[in-house]
């Protein structure tokens, strides 16, 4: 499966258990239906492989998640601490108005004051998710917060922002 194809949903933490479950501490952005998929896709060495889910269980922002011939401590120990993956094509569309995090990335940035900022080149997730935009003075970080987001066109892969008087000066 080509990364491409695929949006990152959380991280295997550890091995739980003797049995081959594995903790995975998920994204904001995970399926509501994680434990309805079939299979889901571990990052190694820069390629996606996938496994199929035989059990999963989601609380808060963790799940515990049982693969297909993931039988010991041992085997699930060798794909702790890697990237879990889903195709893009089993999550819900984004609503009008909204986004998934790597749908925004090559995104213009545009000021009404300052003009064009640069491209959105990551969404840092969180309490309060920032815009990592690159300029060619630098990066710089905005928050994705009502005040600071003005408008976002997917059509236009566009973000005008309003940004306060000496917020570039930072």
């Amino acid at each position: 499966m080509d990364i491409d194809e695929c949006f990152k949903i959380g991280f295997i933490l550890k091995p739980h258990g003797l049995k081959g479950e594995v903790t995975v501490s998920l994204d904001d952005e995970a399926p509501e239906n994680l434990a309805e998929l079939k299979a889901l896709f571990v990052e190694k060495d820069n390629r996606l492989i996938p496994y199929f889910v035989q059990t999963a269980s989601v609380h808060q922002a963790k799940a515990l998640i049982k693969f297909e011939d993931v039988d010991s401590v041992e085997e699930a120990g060798k794909i702790a601490k890697r990237a879990l993956y889903v195709q893009k094509s089993l999550r819900p569309k984004s609503a009008r108005g909204e986004f998934y995090s790597d749908e925004i990335i090559g995104f213009e940035v545009w000021d009404g004051e300052a003009g064009l900022l640069g491209k959105v080149v990551e969404v840092q997730p969180g309490a309060n998710p920032l815009l990592a935009v690159e300029r060619e003075t630098g990066e710089v970080l905005i928050p994705v917060n009502g005040p600071f987001i003005a408008s976002i066109n997917k059509g236009k892969k566009r973000i005008t922002v309003n940004l306060p008087e000496g917020f570039l000066d930072i």
